[in-house]
């Protein structure tokens, strides 16, 4: 089963836009440190352990992050093409990885919000696509 090329430049667009949401708290440190807040609440809720406190080195790595992935999403909302979907899918496993690494050393419930939709938003921008469309 195959999906039509402007079906799949749907699915990029709509990554992109998932991953602004997502993403956008993550861009400076004032923002993410609510959003920080918001995860460690949001996992003890789910049953599991509050988040340690980030340093300031932490801090940057996870501003860098968020600045390059706002970066990355606005491309993917203007050009939504299925060459920069792949390169996002080859992304989005990659991240899933890290992320099944980290719930597997931590148990951190929250990160099963973040594991499933990522991997989905891999296979379905590796999802085959018609030579037709």
């Amino acid at each position: 089963m195959s999906i039509s090329l402007n079906t799949n430049r749907r699915i990029v667009k709509a990554s992109a836009l998932y991953d602004l949401v997502v993403t956008a708290a993550f861009a400076t440190p004032w923002t993410f440190a609510l959003a920080h807040g918001q995860l460690s609440s949001l996992n003890v809720l789910l049953g599991g352990a509050a988040l340690p406190a980030f340093t300031p080195f932490h801090m940057l790595f996870a501003c860098l992050l968020g600045s390059i992935v706002l970066v990355w999403s606005v491309l993917r909302i203007l050009e939504p093409t299925q060459r920069l979907g792949r390169f996002d899918g080859v992304g989005r496993f990659l991240f899933t990885l890290w992320m099944a690494w980290c719930l597997a050393v931590t148990g951190a419930p929250m990160l099963w919000l973040f594991v499933v939709p990522e991997f989905a938003w891999g296979v379905a921008q590796w999802w085959p696509v018609r030579r037709d469309s």
